[in-house]
């Protein structure tokens, strides 16, 4: 019988992978100490290690995200201002 997949919260990979990564014990040591696959601990050290840096970014060069919402409210109003524009267009042409 197929076994059921297992959901691990944010807090347990964080302190899995910062176990890993502090390097006092082996991957195989952790991963049977806190029940998981040994690639599953190297997986996770990988992603800390490369996820480090964007914790120490400096945030104020980068521009303000803009959410799908405001884009597609973006592309309505070129959409509209586009319309109106040919609408002027070709009521000058009627007179």
């Amino acid at each position: 019988m197929a076994r059921k997949r297992r959901r691990f919260s944010a807090g347990f990979k964080a302190k899995v992978a910062l176990a890993a990564a502090r390097g006092d014990r082996t991957t195989a040591e952790l991963a049977a100490k806190y029940g998981v696959h040994t690639n599953q601990v190297s997986a996770w050290k990988k992603q800390l290690l490369a996820g480090v840096p964007e914790l120490f970014a400096d945030r104020r060069d980068r521009p303000p995200e803009t959410s799908a919402d405001e884009q597609e409210l973006y592309e309505q109003i070129g959409r509209l201002k586009m319309e109106v524009e040919w609408l002027k267009k070709k009521s000058l042409q009627l007179d």
